[in-house]
């Protein structure tokens, strides 16, 4: 896991994921902006959590692959998500431990 900066979080994703760091800065963008008009951290905190947890999952390709798996199984709405969501929970849950959130 790369350390919980925004410039360490953008190389990981670059490695991992390249085509994402458009929504990456985009998002980091907002934040910062956020974080001046409330003057208040919590939106950068935001950033760093979310794409912490999108590192943590997208770094193991078989989680990866589970999850979005998952989402697509919520999204088509076809059989009841209980159980899907709680693996789902469960995936971000594990990604949150191994990104010390």
């Amino acid at each position: 896991m790369p350390e919980l900066t925004p410039d360490a979080l953008r190389a990981a994703v670059a490695r991992i994921a390249p085509s994402r760091i458009p929504a990456l800065t985009q998002h980091l963008f907002e934040a910062t902006t956020n974080a001046q008009q409330t003057q208040s951290l919590a939106p950068l905190r935001t950033f760093v959590h979310s794409w912490a947890v999108f590192v943590a999952i997208e770094r193991h390709p078989e989680r990866a692959a589970r999850l979005h798996e998952l989402e697509g199984i919520v999204d088509a709405g076809e059989q009841d998500p209980a159980e899907v969501l709680a693996e789902i929970r469960a995936i971000r849950d594990a990604a949150e431990a191994e990104a010390r959130l």
